[in-house]
């Protein structure tokens, strides 16, 4: 597969890499506007260029690939990226050429999308040098990270290899409370590790980048950034949140210890209580090898299509691969000036077992999420790659609201009576719902809520902390003090083992889910208002396109959720989910699963589906299959299977 791309990307990018820094043409004679249009078309040649090589290094390195990949070659293909967007000729150009060209609108979109790019990487030399600096440091410490040696050992002393996936696995699964907290031990200790191979002077060196370009630390810089908008603004609206829904979680909390003993409320010990019996109930019908055939026939049924894109998929786990799943564009979605349409590339990744009890419902639930992501920046129709591009200043939340609408449909009564079927094809009974429901539902929402506020509280805190105080034993104390403030008590997830804190684009990110996750419940609260249903909805994927996906970062997050639901974005409908008695859930789950068992009993279970995009399955190095010449999606899907049941047997 390696070979494959460098045969396909890799030769025209070397042989025009001498583009990317080749002077804009002057043409005298040219209008301003000609002039302009000039300049914007070899801007954006050469930023697609740049951004190209720095994402296939990007993708190379995560995925242990074998070829020349290195923390060196990241650092330096992201430096000419940066570079790139960082020259300060290339901004005044831009603006002279905004002066100039007032009554184009079309030329004034593209110069205002450069302009508000360049300004989020622009600065001085001296910064630059600490932003390179702080970048080797980054490379260095997510090698490290990949290569650490990760697991639990057991009582007789014998050490169990495991990724970061397969530890937090067991806490959802594992009978035995023994492994479980060995588990737990397994996962606190990427927080120590991380502090001891670089993270405290990534820290520092953030904050320096920061404070020297004005702002009042690092975290303020990461979200004017990305929303526009700064960390005081931020956490007014966190904190609103925050403090909402403290009574909700200190009230689960004492009814979970209530129901389970106060044992219960151990880190390793609350995953398991709430839903360790449920997921082995219901993993028969979420079987891994058959996840990605029904994502793709719940897009499908929606009317999600993805534009001519091509999607590289790795789903499994593996020694040495990155930690976290995610999904990244090296060939950015837009409409060139000659009116051509450059379709996206996508490569999206995630860490499944599929030996694991529940790896079927995680691998849905990811690629659920995922495979949203590839589908919003696949349609962004803009005439410049700067507006489908992932990084500031994309907005955070903007990106995720569109991926967590789609994984939410996932937790449905509805879509579960439609897609959550064993190999046999029966459909998980609604008496397992309904157990689900009166396990967790009174617990998992607020929970999750406070998890995720708890990052954004610890990331505010660490960059607030002076730099004399930054020591591995404080920024250690200030993770417990944060989980307990914020969850309640220590977190099933420990705080300094989430891979965002150390990766530079996705530090001081995850307030994008907080928002992103208020987002969701009122769009889907919009759309049950309209149409009463979301799932197998063909209305859903053309009014996300036109509402959310078309106009990429060229509208305001807050500004798009408002038009397409007619409110200002809120909590209001996220906290009424959270406030839904348990009774009425079910209930209301139980006429959702019979309508959609009614519903499914007419439909013709189509194998011809096209979803508009190329699907190729890689493990690594190696292509498992391609839907261009294996019989197209399902084609596609059946080798997967076929692979994942081999690997399954041969283990």
């Amino acid at each position: 597969v390696n070979q494959q791309l460098q045969n396909r990307q890799g030769k025209h990018l070397q042989r025009r890499v001498s583009l990317l820094f080749q002077p804009v043409r002057q043409t005298g004679s040219m209008t301003a506007v000609a002039q302009a249009r000039t300049f914007i078309d070899d801007f954006n040649a050469k930023y697609e260029l740049a951004h190209e090589k720095f994402e296939d290094c990007f993708w190379g390195t995560k995925m242990a690939l074998s070829g020349e990949y290195s923390a060196e070659l990241l650092s330096e293909t992201k430096k000419d990226m940066e570079d790139l967007l960082s020259d300060a000729e290339t901004l005044a150009k831009a603006e002279q050429f905004m002066e100039e060209t007032k009554d184009d609108e079309q030329t004034q979109k593209i110069l205002k999308i450069i302009m508000r790019t360049c300004r989020c990487y622009t600065m001085p030399p001296e910064v630059k040098v600490v932003r390179e600096e702080t970048a080797k440091l980054e490379s260095n410490l997510e090698m490290a990270r990949n290569a650490m040696k990760l697991g639990y050992t057991l009582a007789d002393g014998s050490f169990v290899e495991a990724s970061s996936v397969a530890l937090r696995n067991k806490l959802s699964t594992e009978s035995e409370e023994a492994v479980r907290k060995a588990s737990h031990e397994g996962l606190s200790s990427i927080g120590p590790f991380v502090l001891d191979n670089g993270f405290l002077e990534i820290v520092k060196q953030r904050n320096r980048l920061a404070k020297q370009l004005g702002f009042i630390d690092y975290y303020d810089y990461k979200v004017t950034g990305a929303e526009g908008f700064g960390k005081d603004k931020l956490f007014h609206m966190l904190d609103g949140l925050q403090e909402g829904t403290r009574p909700i979680m200190v009230q689960a909390r004492q009814e979970f210890a209530h129901r389970y003993g106060e044992d219960a409320l151990q880190p390793w010990n609350m995953p398991f209580k709430m839903k360790g019996s449920i997921v082995k109930q219901m993993d028969p019908y979420f079987p891994f090898s058959m996840a990605v055939e029904r994502y793709v026939r719940s897009y499908a049924a929606m009317g999600i299509t993805y534009s001519g894109a091509t999607m590289n998929l790795d789903l499994l786990d593996r020694p040495k691969k990155y930690s976290n799943g995610f999904c990244h564009w090296p060939r950015v979605a837009w409409l060139k000036p000659d009116g051509t349409w450059q379709p996206s590339t996508t490569n999206f990744t995630s860490l499944a077992d599929p030996t694991a009890v529940g790896s079927g419902l995680t691998a849905l639930n990811t690629l659920m999420h995922e495979a949203g992501h590839a589908a919003h920046f696949a349609n962004i129709k803009q005439p410049s790659p700067l507006f489908g591009q992932e990084r500031a200043p994309t907005s955070v939340a903007y990106a995720e609201n569109q991926s967590m609408f789609l994984d939410s449909l996932v937790g449905d009564a509805d879509w579960r009576a439609k897609y959550a079927k064993d190999k046999s094809g029966n459909v998980i009974p609604f008496e397992i719902l309904e157990e689900e429901i009166t396990a967790t539902h009174p617990f998992t929402a607020v929970f999750q809520l406070r998890a995720m506020l708890a990052v954004s509280y610890f990331e505010k805190a660490l960059y607030e902390l002076p730099e004399e105080e930054m020591t591995k034993e404080n920024i250690m104390a200030l993770a417990a003090k944060i989980e307990t403030e914020i969850q309640g008590g220590p977190s099933s997830r420990p705080m300094l083992s989430i891979p965002h804190l150390v990766s530079d684009e996705a530090s001081c990110y995850y307030h994008g889910y907080t928002l992103a996750e208020m987002s969701v419940w009122q769009t889907r609260e919009y759309f049950f208002s309209k149409y009463g249903k979301i799932v197998d909805n063909p209305q859903v994927g053309p009014t996300l396109c036109e509402a959310y996906w078309q106009c990429g970062n060229s509208e305001d997050f807050l500004a798009i959720v408002e038009k397409l639901t007619g409110k200002p974005l809120s909590g209001d409908a996220w906290v009424s989910h959270l406030k839904e008695p348990v009774e009425d859930k079910v209930a209301r789950s139980k006429k959702e699963y019979d309508n959609a068992i009614e519903e499914t009993a007419e439909e013709d279970n189509t194998t011809d589906l096209d979803l508009d995009m190329t699907v190729r399955f890689v493990d690594g190095d190696l292509l498992i299959a391609d839907s261009s010449v294996d019989g197209g999606i399902l084609g596609a899907c059946q080798k997967f299977e076929e692979y994942v049941a081999k690997r399954v047997s041969e283990s």
